[in-house]
C-alpha cells in the first residue's frame, strides 16, 4: 500500500478545512448586501476606486502566487535543486518598471480594462486583439491553477479529483460573482494569510522532525540539491542564473506590468502613489512565499533522500510530493493536514477569482459595450458582468482535464506566461516606449509574436519547411504569435532531455530485499538489441529554449517586427500624440539631466514632466515649470477629468489672451512716453 494512504483527514481537518471555504463565501455574500450591493460596473469591477494599500498589495500577491507557487516549488527543489531561487532577484527588477513605467500611464488615463490603452494608443483592431489574447491567456492558466490543489486534495483524503474540481470551482464561482471586486480583493487578503500560515506549519514540524532545518540542508548538500552557482549563458539550459533572472524578470512583468487581473487589482486604489505602495509591497511578499516553498522542498528531499517516492509509485505525479510528506510525515499533527489543504485552496480560490472578474471586465468593457451594446445602461452591463463571471469559470471547469495533461504545474503556467503574456508585453512596451511605432506594426507584432511561441511550442507537428508569411499589416503579430508558442509546445513534444538530481530507493521499506534479485534477474534474461538512434528534429536547439525566456523571445520579436512594419507603412507623427500615452523613459532614467537634454531624447513627444511626475530626483530641475503649471492649472480651473483635447485648446487660449496682454500693455507704454513727450 502506498504509504499516503496510511493517513487521512481528522475530523479537526476538514473543520479546518471546511472552515476556510466557509469564510471565502461569507465574504462574497457580506459583499453583496452592503454598500451599494453591487449595482454598479463601477462598484463590481472597480470596488469604487476606494481600496487601501494594504488590500491591494494582498490581492496582488494572491492572485498569481497560487497553489502552482505551493505546490511546484517544493517539486522543483526536490527535482532539480536550489538553481530556480534566483528568480527572487527577477521579481525586484519586476516591481520598480510596473510601478513606475506601466502603472503611472493606466492611472492617468482612468481606465477599467488595460487594452482600452491600445485603443487611445493605437486602435480598436488592436484593443480586440489584446482582450482575445488575454483571455486565452487566463482561461488556460486557471485551468492549472484549479487541477493543482485538487491533485492533493486527492492525495491527502482520497476524493476523486475531478471532485474536488468542481466543488472548489463552484464556491469561487459563487462569491465572485455576487461579491464583485471588493469580495475577491477582501477573500485574497484572507487566504493570503491561510497560504502563508498553512506552509510555515509545515516548513516548522518539518524542520522539527529532522532536528533543525539545518540538518535538512546538509543532507541536500549530500544529494547534490544545493546549486547556485550555474551562469552558463546559454539560453537552451533550463534554469541559471541568467535565465532565472532576466527570463524570470520578462514572464513575470507580463504579469504585474500589464496583466488585467493585476492592472485592475492597482487601479482600485484610491490614488497612484498607494498603488505603488501596493505594488511595492509585493517585492518582500513574493520572496517570502517563494523561500517558505523551497524551504518545504528541502526538507522533502531530507525526508526521502533514500526512498523517492515516485520511483517506489507512493504518488502518481510529483506535484504530490508536499502533500504526501504532509499526510506521511506530519498528519499526526491534529489540523496540521486541514491546514495545509486550506492554505492550497486558498491559492486556488484567490487566482480563480481574480481571473474571473478580470474576465468578466474585459469582455463586458472591450467586447460588449464596443460592439453589441453600445449604449448599454450600467445595471445591464453590471448583470452582463456577473454572468460573463459564472461562463467563464464553467468553461474553466471544463478545460482542466487539459491541465491534468501537461506535466509539472510550475513549469506549464510559467511557460503559458511566456507564450502569451510574452507577445501581450511586447506590445504594450511597444506602445509606451517606442512613439513611432503605428498600429499596424503593433498588430504585426503580436500575431507574429504569439504564432512563433505556439509553433516552438507545437513543433513537428505543425512545423513545415516553408518559411510561413503573411500579408502586409498582420505579419508581426503572426510571427510573434509562432515563435512563442512553437518553442513552448515543440518543447512538450520532443521532451528535450533536462538535467534532474539523482533520487534513491534504497531506504524504502520492503524493497531492499528483492530490489537486487529483481536486478539479477532482469540482467540474466534480458539481451542487448541494437537501437536506432532517436530522431533529432532540424531546429532541437530552439526547442531546447529554457520556458523562462519564452516570455523575453515574445517581447523581442513585437518590438522588432513592429518596428520594422511601421518603417515600411509610415511612422506615427509623435508631435500629434496625446503625451499621457507614453512614458517618457529618459525622464525617469536622466531626471538630474537639463531639461534641453532631456527634451531632445523624448521624440518630439510634447512631454509635461510636471504632470507625469517621473522626475522624483530632482524636483528642483524644473521649478519655472511647476510654477508655470500651478498658474496655468488655477486659471484654467482644471479638473482630473478634463480630456487632453480640451486642455490642449485651453492652455492655446490662455498663451493666446497673455500675449494679445503683454502687446496691449506694451502699446499702451509706448503712448504714455509719447504723450509724456
Amino acid at each position: 500500500m502506498p504509504q499516503a494512504q496510511v493517513n487521512t483527514f481528522g475530523p479537526v481537518d476538514y473543520v479546518v478545512f471546511a472552515g476556510t471555504l466557509v469564510v471565502s463565501a461569507s465574504i462574497g455574500i457580506y459583499q453583496a448586501f452592503t454598500g451599494g450591493r453591487q449595482r454598479t460596473t463601477t462598484e463590481f469591477l472597480m470596488a469604487n476606486r476606494q481600496m487601501g494599500a494594504i488590500p491591494a498589495a494582498m490581492s496582488l500577491l494572491a492572485s498569481f502566487m497560487s497553489a502552482i507557487t505551493l505546490l511546484g516549488t517544493p517539486k522543483e527543489m526536490y527535482v532539480y535543486g536550489t538553481q530556480y531561487l534566483w528568480i527572487a532577484f527577477g521579481y525586484l527588477l519586476v516591481i520598480p518598471v510596473a510601478a513606475h513605467i506601466f502603472l503611472p500611464i493606466f492611472f492617468r488615463l482612468k481606465i477599467t480594462s488595460a487594452y482600452e490603452y491600445l485603443e487611445m494608443r493605437f486602435n480598436k483592431a488592436v484593443r480586440v486583439a489584446g482582450s482575445l489574447t488575454f483571455s486565452l491567456q487566463m482561461i488556460l492558466y486557471m485551468a492549472i491553477v484549479l487541477y493543482a490543489p485538487s491533485l492533493a486534495l486527492e492525495q491527502v483524503t482520497g476524493l476523486n479529483r475531478w471532485i474536488a474540481v468542481c466543488s472548489v470551482g463552484v464556491v469561487c464561482v459563487f462569491y465572485t460573482s455576487i461579491g464583485g471586486m471588493k469580495a475577491v480583493m477582501w477573500t485574497d487578503t484572507f487566504q493570503v494569510f491561510m497560504m502563508v500560515a498553512g506552509m510555515l506549519a509545515v516548513v516548522i514540524q518539518g524542520s522539527l522532525e529532522l532536528g533543525g532545518f539545518r540538518n535538512a540542508w546538509e543532507i541536500n548538500i549530500k544529494g547534490g540539491r544545493i546549486n547556485f552557482l550555474d551562469f552558463n549563458p546559454d539560453p537552451r539550459e533550463r534554469h541559471t542564473v541568467w535565465t532565472c533572472v532576466f527570463g524570470g524578470f520578462f514572464t513575470w512583468l507580463s504579469v504585474y506590468g500589464v496583466n488585467q487581473a493585476q492592472v485592475q487589482r492597482a487601479l482600485t486604489v484610491v490614488d497612484l502613489k498607494r498603488a505603488q505602495i501596493a505594488m511595492w509591497i509585493n517585492a518582500p511578499g513574493l520572496i517570502a512565499i517563494l523561500i517558505i516553498s523551497a524551504m518545504s522542498g528541502i526538507l522533502i528531499y531530507a525526508h526521502y533522500f533514500d526512498c523517492d517516492p515516485m520511483t517506489n509509485k507512493d504518488i502518481t505525479n510529483q506535484d504530490q510530493l508536499l502533500p504526501l510528506f504532509v499526510m506521511d510525515k506530519l498528519a499526526f499533527v491534529p489540523g496540521l493536514p486541514g491546514l495545509f489543504t486550506a492554505c492550497l485552496f486558498s491559492g486556488a480560490l484567490s487566482t480563480l477569482s481574480s481571473g474571473l472578474n478580470s474576465l468578466a471586465t474585459v469582455w463586458t468593457r472591450d467586447l460588449f459595450q464596443e460592439f453589441c451594446c453600445k449604449e448599454m445602461p450600467d445595471s445591464r452591463a453590471t448583470f452582463t458582468s456577473k454572468i460573463m463571471s459564472v461562463v467563464f469559470g464553467c468553461i474553466v471547469i471544463g478545460l482542466t482535464f487539459v491541465a491534468s495533461q501537461l506535466g509539472g504545474v510550475l513549469q506549464a503556467a510559467l511557460a503559458l506566461f511566456g507564450m502569451i503574456g510574452g507577445p501581450l508585453l511586447g506590445v504594450f512596451t511597444l506602445g509606451v516606449l517606442f512613439p513611432w511605432a503605428n498600429w499596424k506594426g503593433a498588430i504585426a507584432g503580436l500575431v507574429t509574436s504569439l504564432l512563433f511561441t505556439f509553433w516552438i511550442g507545437i513543433g513537428a507537428q505543425i512545423y513545415k519547411p516553408a518559411v510561413w508569411k503573411a500579408p502586409g499589416a498582420i505579419t508581426g503579430l503572426v510571427t510573434s504569435l509562432l515563435l512563442t508558442f512553437w518553442i513552448g509546445i515543440g518543447a512538450q513534444i520532443y521532451k528535450p532531455a533536462v538535467w534532474k538530481a539523482p533520487v534513491s530507493i534504497l531506504g524504502c521499506n520492503a524493497v531492499n530485499e528483492t530490489v537486487s534479485n529483481v536486478t539479477t534477474a532482469v540482467m540474466i534474461n534480458v539481451t542487448p538489441m541494437p537501437t536506432a538512434a532517436p530522431y533529432d528534429p532540424p531546429l532541437n536547439g530552439l526547442y531546447n529554449l529554457s520556458y523562462l525566456w519564452y516570455s523575453g523571445f515574445g517581447v523581442l520579436v513585437v518590438v522588432v517586427v513592429g518596428m520594422v512594419v511601421s518603417a515600411i507603412t509610415g511612422f506615427t507623427d509623435t508631435t500629434m500624440l496625446d503625451y499621457r500615452l507614453i512614458c517618457p523613459i529618459f525622464d525617469v532614467m536622466f531626471c538630474c539631466f537639463p531639461k534641453s537634454f532631456r527634451q531632445a531624447l523624448r521624440c518630439g513627444v510634447d512631454h509635461d514632466t510636471t504632470k507625469f511626475h517621473y522626475c522624483c530626483v530632482c524636483k528642483d530641475v524644473d521649478k519655472e515649470d511647476i510654477s508655470a503649471e500651478a498658474i496655468t492649472a488655477a486659471e484654467l480651473g482644471e479638473t482630473k477629468d478634463e480630456g487632453f483635447d480640451n486642455k490642449a485648446m485651453k492652455t492655446k487660449e490662455l498663451e493666446a489672451n497673455q500675449t494679445n496682454g503683454i502687446m496691449k500693455n506694451e502699446n499702451d507704454l509706448d503712448l504714455k512716453k509719447e504723450t509724456q513727450i
